[in-house]
């Protein structure tokens, strides 16, 4: 497994993925080496373009996503395994390499000869399937040699293996998560609205993108796009008066830390204006029940002293909400 983080007493823990049958959703984050702003406008909308086309290949949803200066955010789900005929295979193999894509003139060419696409064609390309971490690894590579050649440089890009969160595959969780990835350029002072912020999975719904409207859609359990966007922003704008929901003034982050500080009550929105690093560095997240299952599922990573997995989320209004790293240290801020 690969190590993605220590936790609350010090301990490596490994990245815990699953898959198969069951499926899972991911929050996954990387950063550009040293924390440096190398990534424009120009740069944002390729990953942004990038990250739709690999997706649609590798059989993965995108639920939301954040493009910023020195790193990115997204909300991915792997489907259950399924079944692939040498057909759907092609299919996806035809829109992301093209034609005249090499697997794919090899795939043809087998297809012709003897009816189906040759064997290590076709283990190729399902090796690319349904696998977070091998869709994140070429995500990145792409990524970096376009980069490279634009700017005529080599070496690294981004600063580490990127990091994820394992998180429950349930409405309260996803509209956190979500919520908290798209109003990444609010926290950074970039909008006062995320519809504003083009390189964000919101924005791109907003701007007509069926992909993303379909996912938040199923995040709120809604049939139309209008009623999902509408509730996403209640989740986002809760007693903000930002979006024109209400006439209450929203706070700004320093005033939401004095709150926070002086042990005052704040609503889930008013909290996702600060950071809270549960979302991005808790290695599962969800209701309790969800983190204890699989904290025993992978019981074996842990030491014998620890009895559950689940711990709460300090600071913040989430007590259906919680995680397998008990953070403390500049946890919310």
């Amino acid at each position: 497994m690969v190590v993605c983080g220590v936790d609350g007493g010090g301990v490596r823990l490994a990245r815990i993925k699953r898959g198969g049958s069951e499926g899972a959703v991911y929050h996954c984050i990387s950063r550009t080496v040293g924390g440096q702003l190398l990534l424009d406008d120009v740069c944002k909308a390729r990953l942004a373009g990038l990250l739709g086309g690999l997706s649609r290949f590798c059989g993965l949803e995108v639920i939301t996503y954040c493009m910023m200066g020195n790193h990115f955010h997204v909300l991915v789900r792997v489907p259950p395994a399924v079944p692939l005929t040498d057909a759907e295979l092609l299919r996806r193999a035809r829109e992301f390499y093209g034609r005249q894509g090499c697997l794919v003139v090899v795939a043809e060419e087998g297809i012709r000869a003897s009816g189906c696409m040759p064997a290590h064609v076709r283990e190729t390309l399902l090796g690319r399937m349904g696998d977070v971490s091998v869709f994140m690894k070429e995500f990145k590579q792409r990524f970096s040699r376009w980069y490279n050649r634009r700017h005529d440089r080599f070496g690294t890009l981004w600063a580490e293996r990127f990091k994820s969160v394992l998180v429950e595959d349930s409405q309260q969780a996803l509209r956190t998560v979500a919520a908290y990835i798209d109003l990444n350029p609010v926290r950074a002072g970039l909008v006062s609205d995320p519809k504003d912020y083009r390189f964000c999975g919101y924005s791109a719904a907003l701007a007509g993108n069926k992909a993303l409207q379909q996912g938040l859609m199923g995040v709120f359990a809604e049939d139309t796009w209008r009623g999902a966007a509408a509730r996403y922003r209640e989740a986002m704008f809760l007693q903000g008066g930002i979006a024109g929901h209400s006439a209450k003034r929203a706070l700004d982050r320093e005033e939401i830390r004095k709150v926070l500080c002086e042990g005052g009550q704040l609503s889930e929105a008013e909290i996702l204006r600060l950071r809270v690093r549960h979302l991005t560095d808790g290695v599962i997240l969800g209701s309790r029940a969800f983190v204890n299952e699989m904290f025993e599922r992978y019981r074996s990573m842990f030491g014998p002293r620890r009895r559950d997995g689940a711990r709460p989320i300090r600071g913040a209004p989430w007590n259906h909400l919680a995680s397998l790293r008990d953070l403390r240290v500049r946890a919310i801020g």
